[in-house]
C-alpha cells in the first residue's frame, strides 16, 4: 500500500484521444491523479466537473489534474463532450495502474463483497513522490458551513505543499 513519501508507480496509458500519457510527462510539475469507477455516473460526474471547474486554480500551482478509470477512450470522449470537462481522462481497462496505486480492491456494498475501484486521489510531487493521498474519497460531503468538495480539499493541500 502506497504511503506519503513513496515513489509514484510509473504508468503509460491512453488518454481520451488515444494518445499515450506517462508519469514522466509531468516531471517537474505537481500531478493530481485521481481514480474513479465509471464515466457518466452521478458521483464520478460530480468529481470530474468539480476538478474541471477548479482546474484554473491548479495551474498557478504548477499542477496538472488527470482522471483514470477502466473506461475506453471512446467512452471518455463522450463523457468529456457531454459535461464539457477540461481535464484529461486516461483509460486503464485491465486496472493495472489502479492496482499499482492501491485503487483496486475488495469493496463492500449492501452486505456483498466484490472487487472494484476504490475512489482514490494521489498528489504526486514534481520529483515523482507521493506527497498526499486520499482513499475511499467522498466527492462531496456536508459540513456545518455547507458542502465540501473533494477537489477543493486537494487544491488546498497542494497550496500548502507547493
Amino acid at each position: 500500500m502506497l504511503q506519503v513519501g513513496d515513489p509514484a508507480p510509473d504508468f503509460t496509458l491512453q488518454n481520451q484521444d488515444e494518445q499515450p500519457v506517462s508519469l514522466a510527462d509531468f516531471a517537474g510539475r505537481w500531478l493530481v491523479l485521481y481514480f474513479y469507477p465509471k464515466d457518466d455516473t452521478p458521483g464520478c460526474t460530480k468529481e470530474a466537473c468539480d476538478f474541471s471547474a477548479a482546474l484554473p486554480d491548479f495551474g498557478p500551482l504548477n499542477a496538472a489534474v488527470i482522471g483514470v478509470s477502466g473506461d475506453s477512450p471512446e467512452s471518455h470522449r463522450r463523457f468529456i463532450a457531454k459535461h464539457n470537462l477540461t481535464i484529461p481522462l486516461l483509460s486503464d481497462p485491465d486496472h493495472r495502474v489502479h492496482k499499482a496505486y492501491g485503487a483496486w480492491g475488495l469493496k463492500k456494498n449492501y452486505g456483498r463483497e466484490y472487487e472494484g475501484v476504490i475512489r482514490s486521489t494521489f498528489l504526486i510531487s514534481p520529483n515523482g513522490r507521493i506527497a498526499a493521498l486520499w482513499r475511499n474519497v467522498r466527492v462531496r460531503s456536508k459540513t456545518k458551513s455547507g458542502e465540501s468538495k473533494h477537489a477543493d480539499k486537494v487544491r488546498q493541500k497542494l497550496a500548502e505543499l507547493a
